[in-house]
């Protein structure tokens, strides 16, 4: 029988050290190996920007000698990442290969977990806010974005211990997604596991579709009925929105002007309400239209990518705390790489509602696959993510009354996934 695992939520970092610490281990003894090949263009092109800016260059040794020394050094003695010579060595051996399922714990987000400490310093705060480092790191993960989307990305499906379509693997994604048998719920091209299902790359396994009839829409011909938009766990509701507030601060409250980038359609949501889900790493990952209604406005945002809020990980004294990228969403709402989405609902008492995607980490390839004038009905595709957990909001204005059903339970970081196209919520 295998060891039940633990995971943090959103199944992002396991929560079992042991496993994290000979994880990282692994991937620095194999990115030290590596040592003398030649670092790949967009990973040499941060080198070439940190050594060339002397700020930046400063700020990160300074992300790096911020980690507590008994961090540095821990009881397993196992090495954490000391410098940024370390970093990019490690960077440019993850961008080379796919990610691998393990049965004794899962790094959803390998990078995420290469930066969690440095993440965590002030110093760290200042680095992975900065444009510049932004940019670069946007390159890097196109780079590894294009890689995934190749045939060679295949390997990891396979049904070795590591492989996605391992008996264990494959049942813990149904689990996930509430059936019995992951064939029977996703579409799959072939039944041989010796062909990747089907599969024609990782991308394509992890923006995978539910087969016909899995996720029904709930209510399809009443106006009046909210669908949820992604197969996510519900984070938290707020509701009389300001237009702008100091979103850094330890409450996170949420800042329209900021989750919107200053849209000339911020002002409508100003007094509304907000609703914040979270998804795993495990779920499906498209997003589907709340309601019926035309497209009026769809765009992507730059944003910061490994940046989480300062008062999480070391900045509070509680040490590194490998769920930060959790506890940080409302301050991604403002920060982050996200897809932004307005949608006119053909019933008035919605009216103008707006959809917004925010990519965590590794998940900042928000692709958008609706279009201005197009209409969709409830439950229609307006976007993917590509790899990872992530979490999106749902935006509406003052005079929209919502009422959420969120089936039984509070929303937080121990709630759990409601199926995507169920009634989430319904307008008095």
């Amino acid at each position: 029988m295998k060891k039940n695992i633990q995971y943090n939520v959103g199944q992002w970092l396991p929560s079992d050290q042991e496993f994290y610490n000979k994880w990282l281990k692994k991937v620095l003894k194999e990115a030290e190996s590596e040592e003398n090949q030649k670092l790949l263009p967009p990973v040499q092109a941060l080198k070439n920007l940190i050594e060339s800016d002397r700020y930046l260059y400063n700020i990160t040794q300074m992300m790096f000698d911020e980690i507590p020394e008994k961090y540095v050094d821990t009881p397993m003695g196992t090495p954490q990442v000391r410098n940024y010579r370390q970093m990019l060595l490690m960077l440019n051996r993850i961008i080379q290969r796919a990610p691998e399922f393990n049965t004794t714990g899962l790094v959803g987000t390998p990078i995420n977990a290469i930066l969690d400490y440095p993440m965590a310093t002030k110093a760290g705060y200042v680095f992975f806010m900065n444009p510049k480092i932004n940019e670069k790191l946007r390159d890097i993960l196109n780079y590894w974005g294009k890689y995934l989307q190749t045939p060679a990305s295949t390997y990891v499906l396979n049904t070795s211990k590591n492989g996605w379509l391992s008996d264990y693997a494959l049942n813990e994604m149904s689990k996930v997604a509430d059936g019995d048998n992951f064939t029977t719920i996703f579409k799959c091209k072939s039944n041989d596991r010796e062909k990747h299902l089907g599969f024609t790359s990782w991308d394509n396994f992890f923006t995978r579709l539910f087969n016909p009839g899995i996720r029904p829409v709930q209510d399809p011909n009443d106006p009046d009925s909210i669908a949820n938009a992604c197969e996510s766990a519900p984070f938290r509701i707020a509701r009389d929105l300001p237009m702008k507030a100091k979103f850094w601060i330890k409450g996170q409250p949420y800042s329209l002007m900021d989750l919107l980038h200053n849209d000339p359609w911020t002002s409508k949501f100003e007094g509304g309400t907000l609703y914040q889900a979270f998804l795993s790493a495990l779920s499906y990952h498209r997003w589907n239209s709340p309601v019926s209604g035309t497209i009026v406005k769809a765009y992507n945002l730059p944003g910061s990518y490994y940046s989480e809020s300062l008062y999480q990980g070391f900045a509070n004294e509680r040490g590194a705390d490998p769920v930060a990228a959790n506890d940080s969403q409302a301050f991604l709402t403002a920060t982050a790489t996200r897809a932004v989405i307005f949608i006119k609902a053909d019933n008035p008492k919605i009216g103008l509602m707006c959809f917004v995607a925010v990519g965590m980490s590794e998940v900042s390839s928000d692709e958008i696959t609706v279009r201005v004038g197009q209409h969709v009905n409830k439950g229609d595709q307006l976007g993917m993510f590509h790899f990872g957990g992530s979490t999106h909001v749902l935006l509406f204005r003052p005079e929209t009354q919502v009422e959420f059903n969120l089936h039984d339970q509070e929303p937080g970081l121990g709630s759990s996934n409601i199926k995507v196209r169920e009634e989430i919520a319904r307008v008095k």
